[in-house]
């Protein structure tokens, strides 16, 4: 609108500042017949300038209507309802909250019985297998070592039953005299030929002249062995477990020259003699 309104006032100030148009005026004499001059062309008719722009109207004013003020009790009454709306809404959320916790601790209360449940359970069940695995061991040990009695029984009743055969085969070939004894004092030969036997299946690479063990051999009066127990190690256990595997590989072992046996015998098997 400023920009049509202003290219408005440049026109008509243009328009008012236009030079006068000049008018000649010529006096013909009616007797005197020239021939009329030419006619000079009239100018063009100046633009007329356009209509300014019509305004509208200005919009009249309306007032807005006045509030109604209002009434200070029901505005109290409204204050108060909102105050407790609130303050119900914030004890729900207070409840709220207090559920949310208590249901955290009762679940946490839950895992700690039963994590303390299951180590319990874990303790008893051990407890259960050490004593069972204990109880195993010595029923173990209860049979073995009635194994072992049983088997030194029947070995003592072998060995018993095995000396009666001979003194009573002895007593039938004499003249009625006691027979000979398994017992008694060893002579070197006897001992020698049993070291010697044993040497033969002895089977050890080292060469330490100082080891040395001693052995005390039972066995049965056909010189069978039945056992051996080891009195003094030699301090080499690679030793005296190649001693042990060559005095069970020499059973049965070689007899007296009257053709008995002692059924104990202790014997030193120093290395050096073993070569």
């Amino acid at each position: 609108m400023h920009a049509v309104l202003l290219m408005f006032l440049w026109i008509g100030v243009s328009w008012q500042n236009n030079d006068p148009v000049e008018v000649q005026a010529e006096i013909w004499d009616m007797k005197v017949q020239e021939a009329a001059p030419t006619p000079t062309p009239e100018p063009a008719p100046e633009p007329e300038p356009e209509p300014e722009a019509v305004k509208p109207p200005p919009q009249p004013v309306v007032e807005a209507p006045p509030v109604p003020r209002e009434d200070p009790e029901i505005a109290l009454q409204r204050i108060k309802k909102k105050k407790q709306e609130e303050e119900k809404a914030e004890k729900l959320e207070q409840a709220r909250l207090k559920k949310i916790e208590d249901e955290k601790l009762a679940k946490l209360e839950a895992k700690k019985k039963a994590e303390q449940k299951a180590k319990e359970e874990k303790a008893e069940q051990e407890a259960k297998e050490k004593a069972l695995a204990e109880k195993d061991k010595k029923k173990a040990a209860a049979e073995k070592l009635a194994k072992e009695k049983a088997e030194k029984a029947a070995k003592d009743k072998a060995f018993a039953a095995e000396m009666s055969r001979i003194t009573g085969a002895a007593a039938k070939g004499s003249t009625g005299t006691a027979a000979q004894s398994t017992g008694g004092r060893t002579d070197g030969g006897y001992a020698a030929a049993i070291k010697a036997k044993i040497k033969s299946n002895l089977v050890y690479g080292a060469d330490d002249d100082s080891l040395s063990a001693t052995y005390v051999i039972t066995q049965l009066p056909t010189g069978e062995v039945i056992g051996m127990r080891k009195t003094k190690g030699s301090g080499s256990t690679a030793y005296d477990n190649a001693i042990e595997n060559a005095i069970a590989k020499s059973s049965p072992l070689p007899k007296k020259k009257d053709g008995t046996v002692e059924r104990e015998l202790e014997l030193v098997f120093k290395l050096k003699e073993m070569h």
